[in-house]
């Protein structure tokens, strides 16, 4: 049993920034910081004052946090201390001031986010001063120092609290106070942000619910009832259902039935009134269901499928553009050495690298096959069988269904915004960005099977025609090739099973020297390749280069951050070890990035989260000399002075199952469902026929036995929940 808070925040859109550049824009990014410590950093936007992230994260926190904060930043502008250095830093030192007496903290070099944790004593005077200063300054060799900012304490209010703790804005001179104040607006930020606080149960206690619910699908659909995901589906809102079918998906990965589940949504679906034309095009559980599949088990094979072209796009950055209403005048009239490019000519060079792109694109896909999942194979072969036994007249519509998802929902989405599905770490700039439009329009028309009714609506695709007949063509086959493919795979159609070495994360870090013994630690500083799988840390010189040595997860004991004085940077993680003499060391790697720092940090605390000797408190500076940095303690192996985190991590795609989670928020659903579920039931049985009796009295007709054995699986898990006593409730936290 475990108590957890799982923070859920989408960045949509900023819009009426502040321009901070003097080309009168702004270089807009969002961090998301969680008690003053930054977990989240969006990507780049360039050269806007309306910028658009789009970008989500699911972060597990420990239940006692206390704030989320999110800053919207510039790229060159300021994100804690002023930079006041030529290079792009401070040298800040404090001054404290009391009662006519000043004393100064050391001097931390380059550094806008300093840690001094220095104490300052002065005698209170009878009756006290007023006023503690609190000043930051900008040490300079040779000119005068920069002042930073103050803090002002009132005496009397901390001698009535007793104590002051916590994060004080710093403030500026009281002319800068009115600089500020003229700025105006500083635009809007546009968020969503969910907070949930989850009590998980021992599996053993969503049993009756999760074998109900696996009964249901193994029955699959049976003509003259209700189903109980008809009802679900009809029940859950538009904006609860795509979280409703990931924890639907994932719960039936992890019970091997995710097949028979996508089965009898197909069923379902195709049972109500529809078109051919426009099949699978709504929101309903099962698109919603269908998509969240392939996001869960296909990334691995969307990374490998669409990267080449998407990396392609984004070295090149070539100018593509068919629609003449869009042709930039600055691109009409790029002189060679001869002559002047005109603007159909512009377009015609457009057309030959659009097609370049696609024509890679499908090459790609079409060879694929082989590669792909079973499981989405597996699944692709249903859905096309379903739809060719419902509309047996109309062949087209077998492939336009498979394409609907593939293309129309997993390949195109990725295409427009490669960030979103970590295809790229940064967001594309404008040029690059209606690069990808246009090929992911070009998809889209390819996945529909008739290129000819996209050209009506933008007579410019025009000449993309031709390209869009042959890529048709070369989908149709792939789609063949896709569902025809027979697998053995018996008991291989649930979570793709990876090997028990699978790699989690990898790639080059910085390492610090220190005085630890050890082939990682006794190296002078260098970078070398990490790769962690679920056995081991272990290092090399280069990708695929022999193994140097290894920390087994085992001997792992916290993987925590490093404040930023200790090595000058802010993007430094420590892993403290037990080595193979049982002696405890610790190892100091540097990210290029707080968002790769984080992940790192994720991937460590989620493979080491079972150890039992994980430690409870840690250094977050180094040793050096006779004393550690952080606490000055002389005590090399003393007690830590920093809480570790050990429950914070990021939620990734490639996140191992977790049963019990799943089930545990399906509950929480439901619960709050069983009064529309009823209700929905008789008004379906009534819109059936009169031969379902009249209702009375608020009353309907009985409720079936699987509609009574759900309600019964959510009052026991009810009754679980209420009869859990608060001190285990806070031993767990």
């Amino acid at each position: 049993m475990a108590r957890r808070s799982v923070l859920s925040i989408r960045i949509v859109e900023g819009r009426n920034l502040p321009a901070k550049d003097i080309t009168g824009s702004s270089d807009p990014y969002c961090i998301v910081k969680i008690d003053n410590e930054a977990i989240v950093r969006t990507a780049t936007v360039w050269k806007t004052l309306s910028p658009f992230w789009g970008e989500e994260y699911e972060v597990q926190l420990h239940p006692t946090f206390h704030s989320i904060s999110i800053y919207v930043m510039d790229e060159d502008a300021l994100r804690d201390l002023a930079k006041k250095d030529r290079n792009g830093a401070s040298d800040p030192f404090v001054c404290v001031s009391y009662n006519g007496k000043t004393q100064e903290s050391t001097v931390v070099k380059k550094s806008c986010y300093p840690r001094w944790n220095e104490a300052f004593e002065f005698e209170l005077p009878d009756p006290p001063a007023e006023k503690l200063c609190v000043e930051v300054w900008d040490w300079d060799l040779v000119s005068k120092n920069d002042f930073l900012g103050k803090v002002v304490v009132s005496v009397q209010g901390l001698q009535a609290a007793g104590h002051q703790e916590g994060w004080f804005r710093l403030h500026p001179d009281t002319a800068k106070a009115r600089e500020e104040r003229r700025r105006g607006s500083l635009g809007s930020l546009q968020l969503q942000v969910r907070l949930r606080d989850e009590t998980v149960l021992p599996s053993h206690c969503y049993q009756p619910l999760v074998q109900l619910l696996c009964q249901e699908v193994k029955a699959g659909h049976q003509a003259g009832g209700v189903h109980l995901v008809t009802l679900l589906d009809e029940t859950t809102t538009a904006e609860c259902r795509q979280d409703v079918a990931v924890n639907l998906v994932k719960l039936f990965l992890g019970q091997g039935l995710v097949k028979e589940f996508l089965d009898l949504l197909f069923e379902l679906e195709l049972a109500k009134p529809c078109e051919p034309n426009t099949l699978f095009r709504s929101n309903s559980l099962a698109s919603k269901s269908m998509e969240s599949f392939l996001k869960v088990t296909g990334m691995q094979y969307l990374h490998a499928v669409l990267g080449p072209t998407i990396s392609r796009v984004f070295e090149e950055k070539k100018y593509v553009e068919l629609d003449p209403s869009k042709v930039e005048i600055k691109d009409v009239g790029c002189s060679g050495l001869h002559r002047v490019q005109t603007e159909s000519e512009v377009m015609e060079q457009g057309r030959q690298l659009l097609q370049s792109y696609l024509r890679e694109l499908l090459d790609t896909i079409g060879k694929s096959a082989p590669t792909c999942p079973p499981v989405i194979r597996a699944a692709f072969r249903q859905l096309f069988q379903r739809v060719g036994e419902r509309f047996p007249q109309h062949q087209h519509t077998q492939f336009v269904a498979v394409t609907s998802f593939l293309c129309l929902r997993f390949f195109s989405p990725a295409i427009m915004t490669p960030k979103l599905f970590h295809l790229r770490e940064t967001h594309a700039d404008a040029r690059t960005s209606r690069t990808l439009l246009l090929l992911a329009k070009a998809v889209q028309m390819v996945g529909n099977m008739e290129p000819a009714a996209g050209r009506a609506k933008e007579e410019w695709l025009a000449p993309l025609q031709p390209a869009l007949q042959h890529g048709a063509s070369q989908m149709r086959a792939f789609i063949t090739q896709l569902v025809g493919m027979e697998e053995e795979e018996k008991g291989g159609e649930g979570w793709p099973c990876a090997p028990r070495t699978a790699v989690v994360k990898e790639g080059l870090l910085f390492v610090h020297k220190t005085r630890g013994k050890g082939p990682l630690l006794a190296s002078a500083s260098k970078k070398l390749h990490f790769c962690l799988t679920s056995e081991a840390l272990s290092f090399s010189k280069s990708p695929g280069a022999e193994r140097c040595g290894s920390i087994a997860l085992a001997n792992i004991r916290a993987a925590e951050k490093v404040e930023e004085k200790s090595f000058g940077s802010c993007h430094v993680m420590q892993v403290v070890y037990v080595d193979e003499a049982g002696q405890q060391e610790t190892a100091y790697l540097q990210c290029k990035c707080v968002n790769e720092l984080n992940q790192w940090l994720s991937a460590l605390r989620k493979v080491c989260g079972n150890n039992p000797h994980l430690l409870h408190a840690y250094h977050p500076g180094v040793f050096r000399g006779d004393k550690w940095s952080c606490c000055h303690q002389k005590d090399r192996t003393g007690p830590g002075c920093g809480r570790t985190r050990h429950s914070i991590t990021l939620q990734d795609w490639s996140d191992p199952l977790q049963p019990d989670v799943e089930a545990q928020r399906l509950f929480q659903h439901l619960h709050g469902l069983q009064q529309p579920l009823r209700e929905k039931y008789w008004q379906l049985m009534e819109e059936g026929g009169p031969q379902n009796g009249p209702r009375g009295c608020g009353e309907g007709p009985p409720l079936p036995l699987e509609l009574r054995r759900l309600f019964e699986a959510l009052q026991d898990l009810e009754r679980c929940h209420r009869q859990l006593p608060p001190a285990l409730l806070e031993l767990q936290t």
